[in-house]
């Protein structure tokens, strides 16, 4: 384990949610969109922030997405030129009703918020498809954020976005989820008072889909030139297009446009997200690609505005519908600024969790502590009497795969009181698998288990299982295209050994595959062992 100089100790039970990250120097970055020459690669964020939507506020832009039963959710992510991004906090701390999210909610929770400033507050709005619309403000982006308030109550109301007009009136604009509410394809319009914090029941129908616009949802609404534009996606989450519809009254009717489609490109799906435009009146739109295991990761493309009609991407084809672009010159904001990347790795080294950890579930005080002793300890937490494998465990401590080819070491003391006390260094999703240390007969066993169909109640197989002859361990993972991931270990740091066969990691639902730790135990006693986290680095 790593020394570090203290001059005191002191026991510390951090936010998870409320701290801004800091950037990353002892690794690689395993993505970098910004080339370094005034171009980008897409994608500019190749990780799972699905639904992304965008504004900017002076000369910064800010981007949330869905975070469904992932907590802290609501990530809150910052830029100063739409290339680089960085995650500077989350809107939600603990997701309502509690009583239901303190367990696992799979697919449930946040779905496609809305990020807006007005009056000199951030709002955002978010659907949850089995409880309603709720809202939560904040005076700046890094929080505190209120708590959320159910703005408007229903099942399957999803993909809100408030609207205030000049004459002081104030709308919000929806889709249905047709799983939860038995209608699809729709697009609707109601008003709301002045603060947005209380709808009117006077809701009407501003597009049917059914005919040739299926599944359209994810709508954003936005002013230019005395029309009301409705920005939404159609056609499927992984195979559809983006539809944008204008009229001169916000009721409509609306006359629609395909503006943004595959065509000959390699990106499936571009489609939901945010029209931005930059200080320097440059205009470009956000869309997540929906990659599998990898989640959806989020493009930026040049828009253009031809006779009040936006254009998006390049019309390779010229069929006057757009397309993604790979390479592109980068947004014109003015100045320059430094290439940035996500957070990946961690070093445990302050008494918080950097930001981009989440629990599955409500996180509970016991589950782990930060420490300011340079490591997280884990504690294992008895497994949920229902739980048949990972599916009903809450206390998993994950992060989003960072691209589409990396490897991560982290290094661990695993201290057990008792047998089957276990600490897992896992790939979750679909089907899941994981490097276990357990102790069995008072000896530590390191195993790869598999498990195929976890959301179907598949059960664990153990593929391998060798002794170790230290608790202290390095635990390896390295992933290839295709989510192909490998296992090794090593017990001196240096000579890494390879476990097991290789795992095809797979996405969760609506999520993609999270990689991270659970520490776990065969029912409750009063004193139960953990495992002590050194570190985790990402590197290529």
């Amino acid at each position: 384990m790593k020394r570090i100089k203290i001059s005191f100790l002191f026991f510390f039970i951090a936010s998870f949610c409320c701290v801004q990250g800091q950037e990353a120097t002892f690794s690689k970055s395993v993505w970098v969109s910004d080339n370094g020459d005034g171009t980008y690669t897409n994608p500019i964020l190749n990780s799972d922030y699905s639904d992304p939507d965008v504004i900017r506020v002076g000369d910064k832009y800010y981007m949330t997405a869905s975070s469904f039963n992932c907590i802290p959710g609501l990530p809150i992510l910052e830029s100063s030129d739409l290339v680089n991004w960085k995650l500077i906090g989350y809107g939600l701390t603990k997701q309502p009703p509690f009583e239901v999210y303190d367990k696992p909610q799979h697919g449930n929770g946040v779905w496609a918020p809305c990020i807006r400033y007005h009056n000199n507050e951030f709002y955002i709005y978010y659907p949850d498809p089995d409880y309603g619309i709720y809202c939560i403000k904040a005076t700046t982006a890094q929080g505190p954020w209120s708590e959320p308030v159910l703005v408007k109550p229903g099942k399957g109301l999803i993909d809100p976005t408030p609207f205030w007009d000049e004459d002081g009136k104030v709308y919000l604009v929806y889709a249905l989820a047709g799983s939860r509410a038995g209608v699809k394809s729709v697009l609707l319009v109601c008003t709301m008072d002045s603060k947005g914090l209380l709808v009117n029941n006077d809701d009407v129908l501003i597009l049917d889909g059914h005919q040739d616009e299926p599944t359209i949802e994810g709508p954003k609404i936005y002013k230019k030139n005395s029309y009301y534009y409705i920005f939404a996606p159609a056609g499927g989450v992984a195979t559809g297009w983006q539809t944008v519809l204008r009229s001169r009254t916000i009721l409509g009717p609306y006359e629609k446009i395909k503006v943004l489609e595959q065509g000959t490109s390699s990106v499936n799906g571009p489609h939901q997200g945010a029209w931005v435009q930059t200080q320097t009146g440059e205009d470009w739109f956000f869309h997540f690609q929906d990659k599998g295991a990898y989640g959806r990761v989020v493009h930026l493309e040049p828009m253009q505005w031809k006779n009040d009609w936006p254009i998006i991407g390049i019309d390779a084809d010229k069929n006057g519908i757009g397309e993604p672009v790979s390479r592109y010159k980068k947004p014109n904001v003015g100045k320059s600024f430094p290439i940035t990347s996500l957070i990946t790795s961690d070093e445990f080294n302050q008494p918080q969790l950097e930001l981009q950890w989440q629990w599955h579930a409500n996180p509970k005080l016991n589950w782990a502590f930060p420490t300011n002793l340079g490591y997280f300890m884990l504690n294992c937490i008895p497994k949920p009497k229902e739980a048949i494998n990972l599916w009903e465990v809450p206390n998993l401590l994950l992060q989003k795969f960072p691209a589409d080819e990396f490897i991560a070491t982290t290094q661990l003391t695993f201290n057990p009181h008792f047998d089957d006390e276990e600490l897992n260094f896992l790939v979750m999703g679909l089907d899941y698998s994981s490097l276990r240390v357990k102790q069995v007969e008072g000896k530590i066993i390191l195993s790869q288990i598999a498990c195929k169909n976890a959301d179907k109640k598949g059960v664990e197989n153990e593929i391998v299982s060798l002794p170790l002859k230290t608790n202290s361990i390095y635990l390896r993972v390295k992933v290839i295209k295709n989510g192909i991931c490998t296992f090794f270990y090593s017990e001196d740091g240096n000579n890494f050994k390879e476990v097991g066969v290789p795992f095809t990691a797979r996405e969760g639902k609506w999520i993609g595959a999270k990689l991270g730790f659970v520490a776990l135990r065969n029912g409750f006693i009063n004193d139960a062992g953990n495992s002590k986290i050194d570190w985790i680095r990402f590197n290529k």
